[in-house]
């Protein structure tokens, strides 16, 4: 589906969502993220750190949270509970660009291996565009921090996001799917097209009280896709048939360390 569309049917519900939740008595926050992206794929060597660091990308994203604390139809509190004054619900969308290259031991310098020379010719990048919402808690209370009684609320989330991504692989030293090309166990382990696919995502963070309608935040996120094609590479699937990688042992998935900015509706 085109981006365009997604984004234009994302902000229409988010509208309808606000005007019906106001009704209820709940109030609103929006706000931007932004921050690098480390995208842990079939590029370059597992747990290795030029890899991790190498392969980096960068996103932003659009947050808007339902505030269970707080009534908007009357600018007062809403009814005490546990859940309340603990938790919030955050919807969100991103869009992330990460290029990718095989780094770690087996390209190093004194590799001079025919093997050696493919992984470092062959070379990717993928497109992600994700939407969905999470759950936060703050062990703190929502109502405290939003009052002034102190200046940092941590806070732990858990959700789920539908995932649209659109992959490029390909080889310098011409087309893949060659034996100048493309290592053996690379044969037929390509995917140019965009698909989607779900994802889960967990993070840990903080929110600084940067004034009384305002905050500012600090997010630690990993999301794991439900797909290992996100990157457009996958040596576990050959001529159509599941075959047996053993150092391929996950789907691809992300650590993105991301600051952002909410501002409280009134």
């Amino acid at each position: 589906m085109n981006t365009r569309i997604l984004l234009l049917v994302f902000f229409f519900l988010m509208l309808c969502k606000q005007e019906v939740y106001s009704q209820f008595g709940f109030s609103h926050e929006v706000g931007i993220i932004t921050g690098p992206v480390a995208f842990y794929s079939d590029f370059g060597e597992r747990n290795d750190f030029e890899t991790n660091s190498g392969n980096i990308g960068f996103g932003v994203g659009l947050i808007h949270y339902l505030n269970f604390s707080y009534r908007a139809d009357c600018n007062c509190y809403t009814r005490d509970t546990y859940f309340n004054d603990h938790f919030k619900l955050r919807n969100e969308i991103d869009y992330h660009k990460t290029n990718l290259e095989h780094l770690g031991k087996w390209v190093d310098p004194d590799k001079t291996s025919i093997t050696a020379d493919q992984l470092r010719a062959m070379k990717g990048s993928t497109t992600v565009f994700d939407i969905g919402s999470q759950l936060e808690y703050f062990p703190l209370s929502i109502r405290d921090f939003a009052a002034g009684g102190y200046k940092i609320a941590p806070f732990a989330s858990f959700g789920v996001h539908w995932v649209n991504y659109d992959p490029e692989v390909y080889s310098e030293l011409g087309p893949l799917n060659t034996p100048i090309t493309t290592p053996r166990k690379y044969f037929n382990s390509f995917q140019q097209e965009s698909d989607s696919t779900w994802s889960v995502v967990m993070s840990v963070g903080i929110r600084y009280k940067l004034t009384p309608l305002s905050d500012l935040m600090l997010d630690s996120r990993w999301q794991y896709y439900f797909s290992n094609w996100v990157d457009g590479l996958n040596p576990s699937f050959e001529n159509n048939q599941v075959v047996e990688v053993p150092e391929n042992k996950a789907n691809d998935w992300i650590y993105w360390l991301n600051i952002g900015y909410i501002y409280y509706l009134d």
